[in-house]
């Protein structure tokens, strides 16, 4: 087994950190001409912005407000969607109030047929179509049910 490096010349050696900082050193007028420039160049938009700084601050207050109603309004729980179902509640609650009296009306008619001989009679006479002596019952005709005449002629 061979153990020795052939190739040295591709390890890095690590500068001294002396090197280092000379090397930073000499470069320090060339970054600061370079960040010189680049603040000449942004100053004038900078100071734009300072100026109109009360405009923009104004529109962006504008433009959050009229989101936030728009939101309010239209939103997934806005004013709308709550008038919708707002009425669905209100027409939700006459038909409940409606099945309930429905339901008192037929446990009256219940409690009348379990107790009162004369609505226990009654029943009894429409559905058995019962009669006393020297009654008539009086059965209307079916509806008949005709269906549209299709009249269709053929040419020749």
């Amino acid at each position: 087994m061979d153990f020795r490096l052939r190739k040295i010349s591709r390890i890095r050696k690590f500068p001294s950190p002396q090197n280092g900082l000379r090397a930073m050193a000499e470069r320090t007028p060339q970054a600061e001409a370079l960040a010189a420039s680049w603040i000449e160049k942004v100053r004038p938009m900078a100071e734009q912005l300072y100026a109109l700084r009360r405009r923009i601050a104004t529109i962006t207050v504008a433009v959050v407000t009229g989101l936030l109603f728009v939101h309010v309004m239209f939103g997934a729980n806005g004013m709308i969607v709550y008038k919708q179902k707002r009425a669905e509640y209100e027409s939700l609650q006459k038909r409940i109030a409606q099945e309930q009296k429905e339901n008192e009306i037929y446990t009256q008619q219940i409690n009348g047929l379990k107790t009162d001989e004369k609505a226990i009679e009654k029943e009894a006479r429409e559905q058995l179509r019962y009669a006393r002596p020297g009654e008539y019952v009086y059965i209307p005709p079916a509806p008949v049910n005709r269906s549209p005449a299709v009249h269709s002629a053929k040419r020749n």
